[in-house]
């Protein structure tokens, strides 16, 4: 992997041994998603139950929680069916699909969002029967795109066939587990259940609140004078649904090799336990918040789709220590390390997908997202922790010239900052004391220091640059042009971003280490931080 680092040329060699476009739509497809959750479902006013097609708006909206699931569902039969990955590989090199087919997808993109920036909020219920049909062309058009993009439909074809039923299975499974869910709720109206929940969150609460309060027979629990009520929707039991229904998919696609006694004897029942002790810490976490005054953050917190999202996560990660005990395989020696934890393309691109959606998830549940920084940092490392023995391999020195145009950088970008006064993070930082200062500061700073020039290099100047440099001074000056104006566009200070992007592209293509680059960007954010500690504006960061 160093030589991918150190090397120009050599990278240059290998690139014919990539995926090609599949990591880039990969990437694209999760960037949009996110877009789509905040342009639709945080920054817009839509109630289904206030349009004229309540139906018709509830299914589209349970397609965020479908995507999740179906994504879930393709990890774990690529994970069965390797050669299914790589015969996909193969056929998207050998039979890509015009540029014709990336303008239709935009197109389609187009249809999405246009809507969201030309109605006014007031009248998106009014209108939504007009929208729901456009969003529905949109996705199509959006997605026959981008699918034919990577591939022509005739190399679909000739690779669904070779798939037979595994694959269909699999997409059906990973569609329809919303609607398992949904059939499942009627067990929260089970007493046993619902007494046996509740018990176990006011245990939890005596551990940190005064006399907690429940109400089961309303599904109404609290604590210090903040009560809520606990709707089927987000009591968990989709959580039941995911991990019993992944579990099942597991087994069908690893049955020549799993143990099938002791994975349905020891793993499910464990599984279920599990998702269950995450929902209930889930609702006394976020009651306890709703008590120390956040309200409105545990009352966005209770919202299904973050059940969504830690359930599959949840499943995901049970499945994938599953995957490495040899105790419940029978070819225990076969089994190890995840096979992309040795990918130095996921190495580059996944911890950059994740740094972005822990920043939407921050947005999404926490009224002060500037407070949920600690959050990002927790999730930044554990992403990275995978791919350390790829990181350990690239070249790292002090580079005296990567530290001068790191320091160049960190001194511009405190100097040019506008001299106003401090907005979200100096003021969400004032309203926190003691321990909780002390922890926020030190997340703060390890994040900006540490971890975030690691991941944005890692994207930015090591895939995105190194994809695009084709040899040939056209062909740098684009990468380079491209790679910067991404890296600008992630920022709030577009020209001061631009500028030190190109200034941290010029360092890693002098030596061909990617290493400098992260060396400069660290020196540069390190001393922005100080800046900002110095004069107590966070804001500079």
């Amino acid at each position: 992997m160093a030589s991918e680092d150190g090397n120009i040329t050599e990278t240059r060699n290998k690139r014919r041994l990539r995926i090609g476009r599949l990591p880039l739509i990969l990437g694209m497809i999760l960037i949009e998603m996110i877009a789509i959750v905040v342009v639709f479902q945080i920054l817009s006013d839509v109630e289904c139950r206030l349009t004229s097609v309540e139906t018709g708006c509830r299914i589209l909206r349970s397609m965020v929680a479908r995507a999740v699931t179906v994504a879930a569902a393709l990890l774990i039969f690529f994970a069965a069916r390797k050669q299914a990955l790589w015969g996909l590989r193969k056929r998207a090199r050998q039979a890509r699909g015009s540029t014709g087919w990336l303008f239709v997808h935009l197109f389609g993109l187009a249809i999405i969002f246009v809507p969201a920036m030309t109605v006014p909020q007031g009248m998106m219920n009014e209108v939504f029967h007009v929208l729901l049909v456009l969003l529905t062309f949109g996705a199509v058009i959006a997605t026959l795109g981008l699918v034919f993009w990577l591939a022509k439909p005739g190399a679909w074809a000739a690779w669904f066939r070779e798939q037979r039923s595994a694959f269909a299975v699999t997409l059906a499974v990973g569609a329809l587990i919303p609607d398992m869910a949904t059939a499942l709720l009627p067990l929260w109206g089970l007493d046993s259940l619902t007494r046996l929940t509740f018990g176990a969150v006011a245990s939890v609460l005596t551990l940190f609140a005064s006399a907690p309060e429940t109400l089961p027979e309303i599904f109404v629990i609290g604590a210090d004078g903040f009560m809520v009520q606990v709707a089927s929707q987000c009591s968990g039991v989709e959580g039941f649904a995911l991990t019993a229904v992944f579990c099942a998919l597991y087994a069908f696609l690893f049955k020549d090799d799993l143990r099938m006694g002791r994975f349905w004897a020891v793993v499910l029942p464990l599984a279920l336990l599990a998702s269950w002790v995450l929902n209930v810490i889930r609702i006394a976490v976020l009651i306890l918040i709703g008590a120390r005054g956040a309200s409105d953050l545990a009352l966005n917190g209770f919202h299904s789709y973050a059940g969504w999202l830690f359930f599959t996560v949840l499943a995901l990660g049970i499945l994938a220590l599953v995957q490495v005990t040899p105790w419940l395989h029978k070819s225990p020696g076969e089994k190890g390390q995840l096979p992309w934890v040795k990918d130095w393309t996921v190495a580059r691109i996944l911890p950059f997908l994740i740094f972005v959606l822990s920043g939407i998830v921050v947005f999404a549940f926490w009224s002060t997202p500037a407070l949920g920084y600690p959050f990002r940092v927790v999730v930044m490392a554990a992403v990275l922790v995978p791919f350390a023995a790829l990181y350990r391999a690239l070249e790292w020195r002090l580079d005296p010239v990567a530290l001068a145009a790191g320091a160049a950088v960190g001194v511009a970008w405190s100097l040019m900052a506008q001299a106003a006064s401090s907005g979200g993070e100096t003021q969400a930082l004032q309203g926190l004391a003691g321990a909780a200062a002390v922890i926020w500061i030190t997340a703060r700073l390890a994040g900006t220091i540490l971890l975030v020039p690691l991941i944005e290099e890692l994207f930015f100047r090591g895939y995105v640059l190194t994809r695009l440099d084709r040899g040939g001074l056209v062909w740098r000056v684009v990468a380079i042009a491209v790679s910067s104006a991404l890296f600008a566009l992630l920022h709030g200070r577009w020209l001061e971003a631009g500028g030190a992007g190109v200034l941290f592209a010029l360092v890693y293509l002098r030596k061909g280490r990617l290493g400098d680059a992260v060396v400069a960007h660290g020196t540069a954010n390190a001393i922005v931080a100080a800046w900002a500690a110095a004069s107590g504006n966070w804001d500079l960061i």
